[in-house]
C-alpha cells in the first residue's frame, strides 16, 4: 500500500515497462474483482484519431454548464497526471488518487498471475477512472476517450449512451494496421449493438466502414454533412458557424478553440447533446449549448501561452493534426511572420509532418525531449539533416534561443506529439508567464 501522493505516482509510473498491449482480458479480470464498475456508468465514448479530447472538452463544458455534474477520462495528460480523470472539471485530488491506488494495488497483483500477464500502466488508469465514477464519485455523466484504436482498447469494456468517432488519419500503424480501412476497423469498434453512434469523419473510405459497422450493429447513425450540417461565418478572432441538425438549427455559434476541425468537433458534441435531450430526457437550452461551446477551453489546443512575444502551443502529433494547424493558422494568422519549434516522437511520420509545415514556414527547428519513445540524439541529427532543418538538441536552449528571437509581428509556434507539448508547457510557464 502507498501513504503519498509520491508514492501512489511512482507505482503507476513503474507499470509503464509493460508497454501497450491490446485486449480486453485484463481489464475484464480487474473489473470483476472491483464488482464491475463500469456496469454503473452513464458513459459517452469517444474515438477517433484526431479530435477527441476537443470534442470532450465542448461536451463537458456544455453539460457542466446546464449544471449537470460530469466525469471524464482522457489521455494524455499536458499538466498533471491526475488531470487524466476529472470531476466536473477539476482533476481529482492527490488524496482521492492515493486511495484509487491501494484499491487496484491488490487486484493487480492477483490478476499478474493469471495467464493474460500484467496489466499495463494504461489498464490500470482506466479502471481507476470506471472504479471511481461506477462506485465512489456518483455522477450524471461519464465521458470516455479511447486511448488506442477502439475495439480493442481497454475504454471497450463499456456499454455507452452514445459513441463517437471524430476523425480518423494515420497514427499508431504499428499496432492498427497501414491502411486507413484498417485503422477505421478498430476505430469502428467502439460501435456497439443498438446505440447511437455519431461521427465527423469526412473520408469515404473509412465512412463506408462505419456506416455498415453501425447498420450490422442496428445502431442510429448521424453522420457529419449528411444527417447534422454547419455553414462557417467569417471571424479572424474566433470561429462562427451555424448547426443544423434534428429538424432545427441554432444560429451564431462562437468557439475560443480556433480551426475548422473545431467546428466539425463541437458539432459532434451538439449532436450528442440532441441525443441526450431526446432519448434521456436532459435538459439543455439553445442558449447553455452556445454558451458552453464558446467558454470551452483545451490545453495544449492551439493555446497562447504567453502574450510578448507571442507564443502558442499545439499538440499537433500526426500528419492530419499538423494539415489542421497549418490550415487555421493560414486563415487567422495569415499576416503575421511564423516560425515554429516542432518534434514528434520516433514512431511518427516526421518527413511528412514537416513537408506540412514547410506550407506554412521554412522556419523550422526540430529539437527533441525526455521521453522513451521520443527521438534521441543521433535519430534527431539525421531526421534534421535529411530534411535540411535546423535542429537543437537541448530542448531548453532551443526554447531560449527561439523566445529570445522572436520579433513583434512574428509568432513562435511549437507543436508536435502531445507529451512534447506537456514538457514545453510546463517550461515555459515557470520560466515566461
Amino acid at each position: 500500500m502507498v501513504s503519498t501522493y509520491e508514492e501512489a505516482l511512482k507505482w503507476m509510473h513503474n507499470r509503464t515497462k509493460f508497454g501497450i498491449v491490446p485486449g480486453l482480458q485484463r481489464m475484464e479480470e480487474m473489473l470483476v474483482r472491483l464488482a464491475n464498475p463500469h456496469l454503473n456508468v452513464k458513459a459517452i465514448h469517444v474515438a477517433g484519431t484526431n479530435g477527441k479530447g476537443s470534442t470532450i472538452t465542448f461536451l463537458q463544458s456544455i453539460l457542466l454548464d446546464a449544471g449537470y455534474t460530469v466525469g471524464a477520462f482522457t489521455s494524455p495528460y499536458i499538466l498533471d497526471y491526475r488531470e487524466q480523470i476529472m470531476f466536473c472539471g477539476e482533476m481529482i485530488s492527490e488524496d482521492e488518487f492515493i486511495h484509487l491506488v491501494n484499491c487496484m494495488i491488490p487486484v493487480v497483483e492477483e490478476v499478474e498471475q493469471l495467464p493474460c500477464g500484467a496489466p499495463t500502466e494504461f489498464e490500470i488508469i482506466t479502471t481507476m477512472a470506471f472504479y471511481f465514477f461506477g462506485k465512489v464519485k456518483e455522477n450524471d455523466i461519464f465521458i470516455v476517450e479511447a486511448g488506442l484504436g477502439g475495439l480493442e482498447d481497454c475504454t471497450n469494456v463499456v456499454t455507452p449512451l452514445i459513441s463517437i468517432i471524430t476523425s480518423i488519419g494515420h497514427d499508431h500503424q504499428q499496432i492498427l494496421g497501414e491502411t486507413l480501412e484498417e485503422i477505421t476497423k478498430h476505430k469502428a469498434g467502439i460501435i456497439k449493438k443498438g446505440i447511437p453512434i455519431v461521427t465527423a469523419e469526412l473520408k469515404e473510405e473509412a465512412l463506408n466502414i462505419i456506416r455498415d459497422k453501425a447498420k450490422t450493429s442496428e445502431a442510429d447513425y448521424f453522420e457529419y454533412g449528411k444527417h447534422f450540417f454547419t455553414s462557417s461565418m467569417k471571424d479572424q478572432q474566433t470561429e462562427q458557424f451555424c448547426y443544423e441538425g434534428f429538424g432545427n438549427a441554432i444560429e451564431n455559434i462562437e468557439l475560443s478553440m480556433l480551426g475548422q476541425h473545431q467546428i466539425r468537433n463541437a458539432s459532434c458534441a451538439i449532436t450528442a447533446i440532441q441525443l441526450l435531450q431526446k432519448h434521456y430526457g436532459m435538459r439543455i437550452s439553445e442558449p447553455t449549448i452556445k454558451h458552453g461551446l464558446k467558454i470551452a477551453q483545451k490545453a495544449g489546443r492551439l493555446e497562447k501561452i504567453v502574450s510578448s512575444p507571442v507564443i502558442y502551443i499545439d499538440g499537433a502529433h500526426n500528419v492530419e493534426g499538423i494539415k489542421s494547424l497549418v490550415e487555421t493558422m493560414n486563415v487567422h494568422f495569415k499576416d503575421k511572420e511564423i516560425k515554429i519549434l516542432f518534434s514528434a516522437l520516433k514512431d511518427k511520420n516526421v518527413e511528412e509532418m514537416a513537408k506540412e509545415l514547410r506550407e506554412m514556414t521554412n522556419n523550422i527547428v526540430m529539437t527533441t525531449f525526455d521521453f522513451p519513445r521520443a527521438m534521441n540524439r543521433d535519430e534527431l541529427i539525421s531526421n534534421a539533416n535529411s530534411l535540411n532543418i535546423n535542429y537543437e538538441c537541448n530542448l531548453q536552449t532551443a526554447i531560449d534561443e527561439n523566445v529570445k528571437n522572436t520579433r513583434e509581428n512574428e509568432i513562435l509556434l511549437i507543436t508536435g506529439s502531445l507529451y512534447f507539448i506537456s514538457v514545453v508547457r510546463s517550461y515555459l510557464i515557470k520560466k515566461y508567464v
